[in-house]
C-alpha cells in the first residue's frame, strides 16, 4: 500500500506535540517504521514540495526521533521507485500552495493552503493514496468534503483530533 504522510504524523513520533496523547505517539511511530522498513510505501511530489516541509518541520541529523528518522530516510529514499511514489503537481500561476490537483469545491476554501500540497499529491497518484493525519484537528472538518472529492485521510489518532476538534 502506499500512502501519503502528514508532516504532523512524523512530529507526533518525535514526541514533538503536546497535543498527543502517549497512545497516538506509538501510532505514529509504528505507521512511520511501516513506510521504512517496506511495509508501506511514500508518495511524494517531484518538486519538493512535501520534503520542503518536512525539512522545515524535522532535523536529519544529531540525535533524531523517529519523525526525524523518517526524514533522513525520506532525503536517502526519494528517488527509490521501490520505496518511494513520485507525483507530478502542477501549481497554479506559480502560487505557493495552490495546485490544479486540488479539488475546485467550494466546502475546501477555507482548507489550510499549507496543507493543499499533500491532497494534491494524493489526487495525482495513480492509486489515489490515503492520506496519513495524526492531530492536525482542522482536517477533521473537511473530511466529509474530501471523501466526496475522492481524497481519504486516515486519522490514525482519532480520539485525538475528535478531543481537539471539539
Amino acid at each position: 500500500m502506499t500512502v501519503v504522510v502528514d508532516t504532523n504524523v512524523a512530529v507526533v513520533a518525535n514526541d514533538g506535540s503536546e497535543q498527543a496523547s502517549p497512545d497516538c505517539v506509538i501510532t505514529c511511530i509504528e505507521r512511520i517504521q511501516q513506510i521504512t522498513s517496506g511495509v508501506e510505501k511514500l508518495a511524494l511530489d517531484n518538486g519538493w514540495q512535501i520534503i520542503r516541509e518536512y525539512l522545515r518541520n524535522l532535523h536529519s541529523s544529531g540525535q533524531p526521533g523517529v519523525g526525524d528518522a523518517f526524514l533522513k530516510w525520506v532525503l536517502t529514499n526519494w528517488l527509490n521507485p521501490e520505496r518511494c511514489d513520485l507525483v507530478t503537481i502542477t501549481p497554479i500561476d506559480n502560487l505557493e500552495n495552490e495546485f490544479r490537483e486540488f479539488p475546485t469545491d467550494p466546502a475546501l476554501n477555507d482548507f489550510d493552503p499549507d496543507d493543499r500540497k499533500f491532497i494534491a499529491v494524493a489526487r495525482a497518484h495513480s492509486e489515489n493514496p490515503p492520506i496519513l493525519q495524526a492531530v492536525d484537528s482542522k482536517w477533521w472538518g473537511f473530511k466529509d468534503a474530501l471523501h466526496r472529492n475522492g481524497v481519504t485521510v486516515e486519522f490514525i489518532c482519532e480520539d485525538d483530533i475528535q478531543r481537539l476538534h471539539k
